[in-house]
């Protein structure tokens, strides 16, 4: 029988067999082993790349005719500069340094045994995505570096492609020696097969979910393996009364317009009213084809802003859209973005140290800035390497999550005869 006439929880559980056993096999690769695969893998990612993008367009014409909005077309399409950027990734991936037996921490005890927590792979990790074909590649390779073994599950819009990538990916982990079950692809788009991953408890050890709000409404109530959840990025930069004019403009239309459909996209900006040059942002934000939906004070800068409600506070536009609104200082910014945060990444613009450290210690984010834009909210732009998403939640891992995103830990102790009391 083969895959796609499986129910499935046959295929699940099948795909999750071969993992485990993936998983033993790349415990004896050694560290050199993993990262010489990724290598090959970049390769034959530049190798297909014609293939690559010959199945994207494909994605790409069945998507608008779907009526695929502007935004997720950006994130679905493929170029040759695109796939060049991913298998850079993925040999980014292969030269960071190895976190798998590290020793987090070494204590000895009064009676001479050595204790040691040492960090080791979480085991099968199954990754729920939408959109964005090159988080195959990323999360294969960072799930395989870190010693995982991944079971990838993509969105239909995106078969095609990720169909093309996976098979790069595989060809060149083979080449290096490495088994190819290590990183698996869902053959099929039947929605069912996502909820086969999220009851797979005791198969699967981690489901990481990254798309939308209701793909991840979906994971945390349907789930029975524990998740780490990407959820939207409702970001807001609060432009403080003390922040440089220029540096600010720069900053809020970088923050906003440099890829509008990207979670790290700011959705809201704030005002001080202390801050005289708010009306200059306004303009250029509407000059560059922003949308701008504003408060009654950011209404009367500009005759183009449109009245914001309620609801768009607690919007992520991944679009030319913003809201914005004038607060009355520190503390009023702090409580707007405490309402509407989705904890993702929020980001001051200011010159008075005293402010913006304060903001960045109030504020309860994953990612919190100061003097930069909330477009940097990436793992290759904090020096992690591709990403398998950002956490947004509290335990385990926060942020950008990358290889030692990717690990737990395991105590050793080493004794010499010594028995309990």
């Amino acid at each position: 029988m083969n895959d796609l006439t499986q129910t499935p929880e046959m295929l699940i559980g099948a795909m999750a067999a071969r993992a485990k056993e993936a998983g033993a096999i790349l415990a004896l690769a050694s560290d050199a082993d993993k990262a010489r695969g990724l290598e090959l893998a970049a390769q034959a990612l530049r190798d297909h790349a014609g293939d690559i993008v010959r199945a994207n367009a494909k994605d790409m014409e069945n998507a608008a005719a779907n009526g695929l909005s502007p935004a997720l077309l950006d994130r679905l399409r493929l170029d040759t500069g695109r796939i060049e950027a991913t298998a850079a990734g993925v040999e980014q991936v292969a030269h960071l340094p190895n976190p798998l037996g590290e020793i987090i921490d070494e204590t000895q005890r009064p009676n001479g045994m050595i204790l040691q927590r040492v960090r080791v792979p979480l085991g099968v990790i199954g990754i729920i995505y939408e959109s964005r074909p090159n988080v195959t590649a990323d999360a294969a390779a960072l799930c395989l570096r870190a010693g995982n073994a991944a079971i990838l599950r993509g969105g239909s819009e995106a078969i095609e492609s990720n169909r093309a990538i996976h098979a790069a990916m595989a060809e060149g982990i083979s080449a290096a020696g490495l088994p190819v079950n290590a990183i698996q692809l869902v053959p099929t788009t039947d929605r069912a097969a996502v909820g086969a991953m999220l009851r797979a408890s005791g198969l699967i050890d981690l489901i990481v979910p990254r798309g939308g709000k209701s793909l991840v409404a979906r994971v945390q109530e349907e789930a029975r393996v524990p998740v780490l959840a990407h959820l939207d990025g409702m970001n807001t930069t609060y432009v403080h009364a003390s922040a440089d004019p220029e540096m600010a403009r720069a900053l809020v239309l970088n923050a906003k317009m440099r890829r509008t459909g990207i979670c790290g996209a700011t959705e809201t900006v704030l005002f001080d009213s202390g801050f005289g040059a708010g009306k200059d942002i306004v303009a250029a934000l509407l000059d560059a084809k922003c949308a701008v939906r504003g408060d009654a004070v950011v209404q009367a800068m500009d005759g183009r802003v449109t009245p914001a409600s309620e609801e768009d506070w607690d919007t992520e536009y991944l679009d030319a859209i913003v809201s914005a609104a004038v607060v009355s200082g520190l503390d009023d910014a702090l409580s707007h973005i405490a309402a509407h945060s989705s904890h993702h990444t929020d980001a001051i613009i200011a010159e008075d140290p005293a402010t913006a450290e304060r903001f960045l210690n109030a504020v309860d984010s994953a990612i919190v800035m100061w003097n930069a834009s909330t477009q940097f909210a990436d793992g290759g732009e904090f020096g992690l390497g591709a990403e398998i998403g950002i956490s947004t939640g509290r335990l385990h891992a926060r942020g950008p999550v990358a290889l030692e995103g990717l690990t737990t830990y395991k105590w050793i102790v080493r004794g010499t005869g010594q028995t309990r009391p």
